[in-house]
């Protein structure tokens, strides 16, 4: 075991990466399982799905450890590019023969055999701008004029994904803007004025696609159009209501077998609550509530502002998917599609969500984290109060 720390740099790095690995090693069992019925119907072989999340994976991990053996700071000096990139590969989405479209969406960007989801990686091309825009230029955060090139940045790439439509990944890509422009240092009066339009943009976008409206009805009262928009959300909450307490079982879920759509990306967690039950599905949660807290505890006691506001943006951006993909399966929320990170079946999220985890494995390197206690209140708001940091110096 000391090896392995040796190997990663300190017990945070090595907990990071070792989590990271055993969520994704689950993953893969989950989406065969999820998966082995469909996979078969559809394309002749059970492994179909299971074999693409395996050679993700691969790539992921190979990713995953070289970006937590590379200083992170490179990447502040490509901040500004990786803003164009992200922009310029959600431009790429919407033109036709270059963006690929699947179930009424065009998310995708394909070449030949080869495509991935252009959304994946341009929000964490967003975490990389934020992170070095805010480093770079800590005294502007605290003015309106100053938080312009962030918010811009933002809600660019916000329309733009709403044009594939992606109503989800907009949601995400939003509240990431907000907590990033938070730890940033913009005043809490300009962010509260921010946010209320925001948020009253929500129910306006719902209401101008038919389809988002549909899903809210859905949502509200599934049972009215149980073959229609309802259908999906209370094959859901049958399979997290089959699941008791202990599961059917490993492999013996009955969901899968056509009745909950998309059983292996988007809603596995209903299969992961129907053969592993409530106390599988809650310890699986608490993995992925452990990796974040880490994520938080590493970025807030980052050597300096750019590791800090990284971090912060990475970790962010994981809770936020996981909280909103378990809030559709469960019927909390009105349902999107949104994979569950390193769980899902899809090769692009398995991907880059790796190497962000490599990232922030990296950023774990140098903190110099203490086993004493930490004022984190202080130390989160980077940008608000300098003078209570020292470890997050520009």
């Amino acid at each position: 075991m000391n090896k392995v720390i040796k190997f990663f740099g300190n017990k945070y790095s090595a907990s990071i990466l070792c989590i990271t690995i055993a969520l994704c090693l689950f993953g893969i069992l989950m989406v065969y399982s999820a998966s082995s019925y469909t996979a078969l119907q559809t394309y002749g072989s059970s492994t179909y799905f299971m074999t693409k999340q395996i050679v993700g994976f691969l790539i992921g991990l190979v990713v995953m450890i070289v970006l937590s053996h590379v200083n992170y700071n490179f990447l502040s000096r490509f901040y500004i590019f990786a803003l164009i990139l992200g922009i310029a590969l959600l431009v790429l989405v919407l033109i036709p023969g270059v963006g690929v479209t699947n179930y009424g969406a065009r998310r995708w960007i394909g070449f030949g055999a080869f495509s991935f989801q252009a959304s994946e990686v341009a929000k964490f091309c967003f975490i990389i701008f934020c992170a070095g825009y805010m480093s770079k230029y800590v005294e502007r955060m605290s003015t309106f004029r100053g938080s312009l090139p962030v918010l811009f940045a933002g809600l660019t790439m916000c329309v733009l994904v709403l044009l594939e439509p992606n109503m989800s990944i907009t949601i995400c890509l939003g509240v990431v803007m907000i907590v990033m422009l938070l730890v940033g240092g913009m005043n809490i009066k300009h962010l509260v004025g921010l946010s209320i339009p925001i948020a009253c943009a929500v129910p306006l976008l719902i209401m101008l696609e038919p389809y988002r409206l549909k899903r809210l009805f859905a949502f509200l009262d599934p049972w009215a159009s149980p073959q229609g928009e309802g259908f999906q959300l209370i094959q859901s909450l049958y399979a997290l209501g089959a699941g008791g307490w202990f599961g059917v079982g490993l492999f013996n879920s009955r969901q899968k077998y056509a009745f909950l759509p998309f059983s292996e990306s988007d809603f596995i967690f209903s299969i992961i609550g129907e053969e592993f039950g409530f106390v599988g599905a809650l310890l699986l949660l608490l993995v992925f509530g452990l990796l974040i807290y880490l994520g938080y505890r590493v970025s807030i006691n980052a050597k300096d502002r750019f590791g800090c506001y990284l971090g912060i943006g990475i970790t962010s951006i994981l809770a936020v998917q996981v909280l909103l993909n378990v809030a559709v399966v469960s019927g909390a929320v009105p349902p999107t599609g949104l994979p569950l990170p390193f769980i899902s079946a899809g090769s692009t999220s398995l991907i880059v969500f790796m190497a962000g985890m490599g990232i922030l494995s990296n950023i774990a390197q140098s903190t110099g984290l203490r086993t004493n206690t930490i004022n984190y209140s202080q130390k989160l708001f980077v940008g608000r109060n300098k003078a209570q940091i020292s470890e997050c110096k520009h």
